[in-house]
């Protein structure tokens, strides 16, 4: 038989020792998410593959919110956060700072996300845009890199925060190896 396991033998750090804990090379980019919901989930996400920080730029929401804690499950507390209205400037900074952007959006050129070769002694910066409108345009052209998810049905896009979580997978499978 297989057991499934009780909350109380994950071993999970406490959020004082996950705070502590080195984390993986890899920044996540919040670009105008307006779901509160989605907003949440990234936190919990993040969280669960050990991201060195979150930036919500423009109009996403920001903790604390009731909306945002529901999805969050109190990831807000664990994850570093910061809020930055224009994302250009902060994005050439990380470039300037040796980190490779990656804008995970459909455009005309991009890389699909199976050929993408993650490099553990490279720093990552993951950017994920609006539930409508995608990465914003001005970001795609700094870019260093625009992923596309490979997708086989009827519709065009995957939620954004299912998206950032087979994304971030993509890139800890290799950091954390």
């Amino acid at each position: 038989m297989n057991r499934k396991l009780k909350l109380w033998e994950l071993n999970r750090p406490t959020v004082e020792e996950f705070k502590e804990k080195e984390k993986f090379p890899l920044v996540v980019v919040l670009d105008n998410i307006r779901s509160l919901a989605n907003v949440g989930t990234f936190f919990r996400t993040a969280d669960a593959f050990n991201v060195s920080k979150v930036i919500l730029g423009g109009i996403t929401a920001q903790p604390p919110h009731r909306e945002i804690q529901k999805t969050a499950l109190g990831a807000t507390e664990s994850i570093d956060w910061e809020h930055h209205e224009n994302l250009i400037d902060l994005l050439k900074e990380y470039q300037a700072d040796g980190y490779k952007v990656y804008a995970v959006e459909q455009a005309e050129e991009t890389l699909l996300l199976q050929d993408v070769v993650v490099k553990s002694e490279e720093k990552h910066v993951l950017v994920f845009g609006n539930e409508v409108d995608g990465v914003q345009q001005e970001i795609i052209d700094l870019a260093d890199v625009v992923l596309e998810i490979p997708q086989f049905g009827t519709k065009h896009s995957l939620n954004v925060s299912v998206c950032a979580g087979v994304v971030m997978w993509e890139f800890v499978r290799v950091l954390g190896a």
